[in-house]
């Protein structure tokens, strides 16, 4: 049974030219949605969204094409390799990291170079799911806002350049009698992240000191919340932990595609007010540049153990961090 909740993100999209009756039951509808929502981003940070807007079809060929480059000799997907940029072809082959590849694009370094020739279609399509999930991410932000009770807008007002958001195909190799690691667990350090898995699943979030599976299901898109509104927020709102696991049957590779839901580098970030000085709470993080942290983060890439890991309780204010510093550590494990 699949214990994520799911949402209908419809009435969110379709709510013009409604009659006075018809409005009434769309707030309800609404109300009731964002009351899930809550409670989910309150408790663990994980669920799932469908009648967003994105065709399945379109998340179905998206992740074939992904799949089709991923099955291409080394050579070819090399050719995508952009490093020192971060964005490009890379691979991770570690007991910790897991065994997987993946090719990310962000739109501030263009699709140029990163996106192959083979297979036929592979840049459109891509450009064409990116656009929907940008427009999928405004509605979801402005969801989140309203659940949070921020003045109208103030999410979209405080970071609003969408080219700093990322895109990523990403495969992990088959399962093997040994090892079945795909990705150690962790939290995403921006806003909110969407998830489009295949049917061979393997996606775990932590919830109540149990991995729960995240079942896949045709057409939905997998929303976790991220550090940047677990520090807004104060710790109402929680940072998802997550991990993948490599299935070991079927014995087959796994493909996801995510999109990274960020906010500029240059960003302040701290508990806002509405959740400190308004409620008479004390401030569990100090306060960071987002690319201060991000640059942190980066060097978990090349960690061998996960007690290494950099996250946001590098900013807890004592208090807090003694006690989220033992909670990591023992579910220490995407």
């Amino acid at each position: 049974m699949d214990r994520i909740p799911k949402v209908d993100l419809s009435p969110f999209l379709n709510d013009i030219d409604q009659v006075d009756s018809d409005a009434d039951q769309l707030l309800a509808k609404k109300k009731q949605i964002k009351e899930v929502i809550n409670q989910a981003c309150s408790e663990f940070g994980f669920f799932q969204i469908f009648n967003h807007g994105i065709p399945t079809s379109l998340m179905s060929q998206t992740l074939s094409l992904s799949k089709t480059f991923f099955n291409c000799p080394d050579e070819e997907k090399l050719k995508c390799s952009l490093a020192p940029l971060p964005v490009g072809y890379n691979r991770q082959s570690s007991p910790f990291s897991g065994e997987n590849e993946y090719l990310l694009f962000s739109p501030r370094f263009g699709f140029d170079g990163i996106y192959p020739n083979t297979p036929a279609g592979f840049r459109e399509v891509s450009e064409e799911i990116f656009s929907g999930l940008t427009k999928t991410g405004l509605v979801v932000e402005r969801i989140l806002n309203e659940c949070l009770d921020l003045p109208p807008n103030f999410l979209h007002e405080n970071s609003p350049d969408r080219t700093q958001d990322v895109m990523m195909h990403r495969k992990y190799h088959p399962a093997t009698d040994t090892e079945s690691n795909g990705l150690y667990s962790h939290q995403d350090p921006n806003c909110f992240t969407f998830v489009i898995q295949d049917n061979i699943g393997g996606l775990e979030v932590l919830k109540d000191d149990t991995w729960i599976p995240v079942i896949p299901s045709d057409g939905y898109i997998i929303v976790n919340i991220g550090d940047v509104l677990q520090v807004l927020s104060n710790n109402k709102y929680k940072s998802a932990t997550h991990r993948v696991v490599r299935p070991k049957a079927p014995r087959e590779s796994r493909h996801s595609v995510i999109y990274f839901y960020n906010i500029g580098g240059d960003k302040w970030v701290e508990p806002l007010p509405q959740f400190t000085k308004e409620t008479d709470e004390k401030p569990k993080y100090k306060g960071f540049y987002y690319k201060d942290y991000t640059a942190l983060r980066t060097k978990n890439i090349k960690l061998s153990r996960s007690e290494d890991v950099i996250g946001i309780t590098h900013y807890a204010l004592p208090d807090l961090h003694s006690e989220t510093h033992l909670t990591r550590d023992k579910n220490c494990g995407k």
